[in-house]
């Protein structure tokens, strides 16, 4: 694993109802490189695009390297950190017994974050951070791409 180097990871993901139209954006950066990423689904919920900008700015990535991702999704922050382990010991069931919702994406993140040496961290959504502003933009041009390709 190259530890010299870290990438900078920005996610976000939007919703136009929800369930609705939905994209994910992710901003990422390395030494001083900047490359944006953005898709979306047709029928989705917010959660899902904020997990699916993860995985996406993950799968992305070339080889194993340390990653910074900067979320303001304590969903997907708290999800992969903290309650994954008892979801996985108790076969994908939350503690009351129910299933765990997004357990396909949860799997996906946990496979995508395997290769590489991960920090988490929570940013507050909509408060002038700009790198999380810019994965908002992302996220909301994945919606209208998404939006657009239904009318056509």
């Amino acid at each position: 694993m190259n530890n010299d180097n870290q990438v900078e990871m920005y996610t976000d993901g939007a919703c136009s109802g929800n369930p609705g139209p939905g994209g994910w954006g992710v901003l990422l950066r390395w030494n001083g490189v900047e490359r944006e990423l953005c898709g979306g689904e047709e029928e989705t919920t917010n959660n899902r695009m904020e997990l699916a900008a993860a995985i996406n700015g993950l799968l992305s990535l070339k080889r194993p390297v340390k990653v910074a991702i900067y979320t303001d999704s304590t969903y997907v922050k708290d999800g992969i950190t903290k309650w994954i382990f008892n979801w996985k010991k108790n076969g994908w069931k939350t503690a009351a017994k129910k299933p765990v919702k997004n357990a396909d994406l949860w799997q996906d993140l946990e496979k995508a974050l395997a290769r590489h040496e991960v920090e988490w961290h929570w940013v507050k959504g909509h408060a002038g951070h700009e790198e999380n502003e810019r994965a908002d933009a992302l996220a909301r041009e994945g919606v209208e791409k998404i939006k657009n390709s239904l009318i056509m």
